[in-house]
């Protein structure tokens, strides 16, 4: 049986309890990977908000792989193994930066515009990359089922 890629569709701005956002994304990414079901093109662990998100929570990337690698956790699992790595919490404060990283950070312009383009956005205002990159993803699980 041949096994269908997986597009990873929760977005970059989802948290979990922890309140962290893209570390669902994160998770999911590792998961599908670890399976050999992320689509192609989709970095597993990238230099964008992956590695942002590692830094923010204070997490080793070689090891954080590992953890998801040769554990399996869901995600409540994955969640609870941060905390521990952050000697048990972490500062509210320490999520509100990190997320306002996140759901602040705009593409470049050729980038955004290139992006709202290939998705038919009409508005020039949209230019964050939670929201374009989120619409790509959807673009892309449009064109596996309907063939486009």
């Amino acid at each position: 049986m041949t096994q269908t890629p997986i597009v990873p569709t929760i977005s970059s701005g989802t948290a979990g309890p922890l309140g962290a956002v893209h570390l669902p994304r994160f998770w999911l990414k590792q998961t599908l990977d670890r399976a050999g079901r992320l689509a192609e093109g989709y970095d597993a662990c990238g230099e964008g908000f992956d590695a942002l998100t590692l830094e923010d929570l204070k997490l080793d990337r070689d090891e954080t792989i590992a953890f998801i690698r040769d554990t399996r956790p869901t995600y409540m699992q994955f969640e609870r193994w941060v905390l521990d790595k952050n000697g048990g919490s972490i500062s509210q404060g320490a999520i509100d930066r990190h997320n306002a990283a996140i759901l602040g950070y705009d593409h470049d312009d050729d980038k955004a515009a290139a992006m709202r383009a290939a998705s038919g956005i009409a508005d020039p205002d949209v230019a964050d990359a939670v929201t374009l990159n989120a619409i790509e993803d959807l673009d892309e699980v449009h064109r596996a089922v309907a063939g486009a």
